[in-house]
């Protein structure tokens, strides 16, 4: 076992408290600190969503939110949507703001978690496609190219995305909760 000594002298063993103190010449449990910097925690695993889950729920939802109740920024949306040549922009402004804020707040919470993500992963399918992709340099090698791209925030979101999609919303979750009660 790993034992670790806090500030207040009490004794953990992944977390929980012990109550039998490790004897002097104990070794540490190697394989089981290889398994874990190989393999990770299924421990842990449930706060890893829950972190991704809130902070990209929130991040969409102030965004979105800032875009639909901010006049410059709705501007800013909207120029951006026209100098992609969006098809109707100023309808697409309200619209892509309106799922920005309503997929990343039900993302938040985690209801309606994989809805929420689909909306979002298209959302931002569709920002790739449309802005970030005609902003990339042009004549770079292959491997630059998709360094740059990979280098697009986008990118990353389409992937926590897809993660949180394949992964289910977690335990701390209102869609965990239902599935509790609807299971029965």
């Amino acid at each position: 076992m790993i034992y670790a000594v806090t500030g207040e002298g009490r004794l953990y063993d992944r977390g929980v408290v012990t109550t039998n103190p490790p004897m002097e010449g104990q070794e540490v449990d190697w394989n089981q600190l290889i398994q874990f910097a190989l393999l990770g925690s299924r421990d842990l695993e449930q706060y890893a969503i829950l972190l991704v889950r809130v902070s990209l729920g929130l991040f969409f939802a102030i965004s979105g939110a800032e875009k639909l109740l901010v006049a410059g920024s709705t501007h800013t949306m909207y120029e951006t949507l026209v100098k992609a040549k969006v098809p109707f922009p100023r309808l697409m402004t309200y619209f892509v703001s309106g799922v920005e804020f309503g997929g990343g707040s039900l993302l938040a919470v985690g209801f309606l978690s994989s809805l929420a993500c689909v909306a979002l992963l298209v959302d931002m399918l569709v920002a790739i496609l449309t802005t970030k992709l005609s902003g990339m340099p042009k004549g770079l090698s292959p491997l630059n190219w998709l360094d740059d791209f990979l280098y697009l925030p986008e990118v990353l979101y389409v992937l926590f995305y897809i993660w949180l999609i394949c992964s289910g919303p977690g335990k701390f979750s209102v869609d965990y909760w239902l599935a509790g009660k609807v299971v029965r």
